[in-house]
């Protein structure tokens, strides 16, 4: 394997790094038109990028500058804190970046916590998330929680029936909206859902009901009732959608989405002129998410173009940095530090 030559700390620069496309039986065609990214030809859809994952199946790579080729695992492994910032204490890079193109509903699932994953064992790692909606076709929808009256009994008695959604919180989606799927919280993304995902770095995930879907090859995909049954909270009837801003701005605003999670911090930024940063104030890396319109990020001559859809890693010890916007429109941009 080609060991990577790495740059001194003091030239690391906003990164990109290249999609890593999933085709899933549930996949969408909304992320190539609304993104206006040069998707690849496949016979079965494709339903996620994962834009940045330090998984060792799945390995993002540097896109972009004198680091393109290297992948994030080395770029953490020889970085470290300068990369992840002052709190990292070693392993892989802590969360997962995707886009989600959902053209069916996705299967009704669960995320276990850290005490679930001690119950279950073989390898199994908690995962709490966040999505944002990029963009919702009439009438999709978002599963997320129980109702607050719904029972373990009832849910049990429906599971396998219609009318198992009326044990669930449906929303109606929105673009701008934002949901926060604790772990333990049971959830299914609704078909015509382009959204953003943060996450952990985890990749389990249980099954609790496929709406009776088979694969292609004529068989049901596996549940994971016994896993689920160990990993949902029945006790949390939270509402977590958090509405999405319509108003026009004439100023810059940033909009705290997700604050009071040990996992990550989110801000929507609304912005009609540049926006100046720091990777200082929060001594993590910052990601940075273009959501309708391309922006430039970074400083001086350590700058990134980030393209619609797209998410640009900022280093822990970058420091200062502007965002600054291709045209006078407002756009909005996703910021997600630890």
């Amino acid at each position: 394997m080609k060991t990577m030559k790495m740059i001194d700390k003091d030239k690391l620069y906003p990164l990109l790094f290249e999609p890593i496309y999933k085709k899933v039986m549930w996949g969408g065609k909304s992320m190539g038109p609304v993104l206006g990214r040069k998707m690849p030809k496949t016979k079965q859809p494709i339903g996620e990028s994962w834009d940045i994952s330090d998984r060792d199946e799945d390995n993002s790579i540097v896109s972009n500058g004198p680091l393109a080729g290297a992948s994030i695992n080395e770029l953490v492994s020889h970085y470290g804190k300068n990369l992840v910032g002052r709190n990292f204490r070693g392993g892989r890079f802590p969360l997962l970046v995707k886009i989600i193109d959902a053209g069916l509903r996705l299967s009704l699932q669960v995320h276990p916590d850290d005490a679930a994953c001690k119950r279950i064992g073989g390898g199994a790692e908690p995962k709490t998330e966040m999505w944002y909606i990029i963009n919702a076709k009439p009438g999709a929808k978002i599963i997320a929680g129980l109702k607050a009256h719904s029972t373990q009994r009832q849910f049990m008695a429906n599971l396998n029936s219609e009318d198992i959604e009326n044990c669930l919180q449906v929303f109606d989606s929105v673009s701008g909206d934002a949901y926060f799927i604790n772990s333990g919280r049971i959830h299914a993304i609704g078909a015509g859902n382009l959204l953003l995902e943060i996450q952990q770095n985890s990749n389990t995930t249980y099954r609790v009901s496929d709406w009776g879907r088979v694969s292609p090859d004529g068989t049901p995909r596996e549940l994971h009732m016994d896993q689920a049954l160990n990993s949902i909270d029945f006790t949390d009837r939270t509402v977590c959608r958090i509405a999405g801003v319509s108003d026009s701005m004439e100023h810059n605003r940033k909009f705290p989405m997700i604050n009071k999670c040990p996992y990550f911090r989110v801000d929507d930024l609304r912005l009609v002129e540049s926006w100046r940063d720091s990777t200082d104030s929060s001594s993590s890396f910052h990601l940075i998410t273009a959501i309708k319109s391309p922006v430039v990020v970074g400083l001086g001559e350590l700058t990134t173009l980030v393209p619609k859809g797209s998410t640009c890693l900022i280093p822990a010890c970058f420091g200062k940095y502007t965002i600054t916007l291709q045209d006078e429109q407002e756009t909005t941009v996703i910021k997600t530090t630890l």
